[in-house]
């Protein structure tokens, strides 16, 4: 009986040593990139996250600017950065690459997150933000949270709907915001047509279409002769509802895409 306990022992402390290590989350961690600060603002743990990027507080163009006002902020460079002694940084994509390269060469770990184009790929990067916070639990209740809120009953039919921003630009497929539309049950004018990605949207175009709805961006204010183009006289012809999505709702692949969905499903055309 003896042996057969030690024998027993041994082998769980051999499973054990087979078993892979699981990296302990970082203690000090520094963002720099929009959409990685607000991830890792609504994933950290209490002092975890020492900085984000100036830009996250940017009311224009952050969906968390508020919260981002009780961090420290950076301009992105790699000086500032190293001094706040991170053990993880988050970059994104299209992050300054001399930059990430710097910090790479000086040893600190850089874990950079691509641009999400789908509630899937919103999913995907909250959970493995979670993973490298140490904090995956708050990663699914923050899925599911967002998962609940998509799940809400549309109406069978699906109004067809044209998202035209400042200089005429248009978002099709491939993008999050034609991810939103599709969520909110709306049919993308842009996408019918073919369109991928961010592309220009001629206005004669967007006037013969003859959407249901016109979404909007957000009023940048005076001067922005970009916005100009959305007060042309050609748009009062169009049909009267309108919606106005704020760019910072689905510039980023966060939950906070849900808003979005929410105020359009709320402007559908009756």
């Amino acid at each position: 009986m003896h042996a057969m306990a030690r024998f027993a022992t041994l082998l769980a402390c051999l499973v054990l040593a087979a078993a892979p290590l699981r990296a302990a989350p970082a203690a000090r961690v520094v963002s720099m990139n929009l959409c990685t600060d607000q991830l890792a603002m609504l994933l950290a743990r209490p002092g975890q996250l020492v900085a984000v990027s100036d830009i996250a507080a940017d009311p224009v163009s952050s969906a968390m600017a508020a919260e981002a006002r009780a961090y420290p902020t950076h301009h992105n460079s790699a000086e500032e950065i190293y001094l706040l002694a991170p053990d993880l940084v988050l970059a994104g994509e299209y992050s300054p690459a001399e930059t990430v390269s710097m910090l790479r060469r000086l040893g600190i770990r850089v874990e950079s997150f691509p641009i999400g184009e789908s509630f899937g790929d919103i999913r995907t990067a909250v959970r493995r933000m979670g993973d490298l916070l140490g904090t995956p639990e708050r990663a699914e209740r923050l899925i599911t949270e967002m998962d609940a809120e998509l799940a809400a009953p549309l109406p069978a039919e699906r109004p067809r709907a044209a998202i035209f921003y400042a200089n005429g630009y248009t978002s099709g497929t491939g993008t999050l915001a034609d991810a939103v539309l599709e969520a909110a049950g709306y049919s993308n004018i842009a996408a019918e047509d073919g369109r991928q990605g961010l592309s220009r949207f001629p206005l004669e175009l967007l006037a013969l279409s003859h959407p249901d709805l016109l979404i909007t961006g957000q009023d940048y204010g005076s001067p922005a002769r970009a916005q100009e183009i959305l007060s042309h006289p050609a748009l009062a012809h169009l049909p009267r509802d309108r919606a106005q999505v704020s760019d910072k709702l689905w510039v980023c692949a966060t939950p906070r895409a849900a808003e979005a969905v929410r105020l359009l499903r709320a402007a559908r055309p009756e």
